[in-house]
């Protein structure tokens, strides 16, 4: 049974930074796409940030892109999240998915496309 975990939320004033983790178990996720999306109360959930499954290449929402940065660890099957220079806006419960197989990239920004998600962790900014 797929596992993933998230850890690294908290409370930052604007303009701090936060490191996210997610650290999937179960199989093995190398064909694997993992992206990171989040939702806050009342919206949808909005994709922030994917990974492809060799972890050449990288996806990320207007609103995070040049402030968070998406890395792979593919031997400890862990996708981390950088994010800096955070604002209010970023408030958000962060998730963690996984999308199989290789063709998933192409919809990397869906998150009808996961497969596996994780518990969350909330990221809060104060103004």
């Amino acid at each position: 049974q797929v596992q993933l975990v998230e850890s690294g939320g908290g409370l930052v004033q604007a303009g701090g930074s936060l490191r996210l983790s997610c650290t999937a178990s179960g199989r093995t996720f190398g064909t694997d796409t993992m992206g990171w999306f989040r939702q806050a109360p009342g919206l949808e959930r909005s994709f922030v940030a994917a990974v492809s499954p060799g972890g050449g290449s990288t996806n990320y929402a207007d609103s995070v892109k040049g402030r968070f940065t998406i890395v792979r660890d593919g031997p400890k099957n862990t996708v981390y999240l950088q994010m800096n220079s955070l604002r209010p806006e970023d408030t958000a419960l962060y998730y963690c998915g996984i999308a199989r197989g290789y063709n998933t990239w192409r919809h990397n920004f869906d998150y009808r496309a996961y497969d596996d998600w994780g518990q969350g962790t909330q990221v809060t900014v104060s103004s």
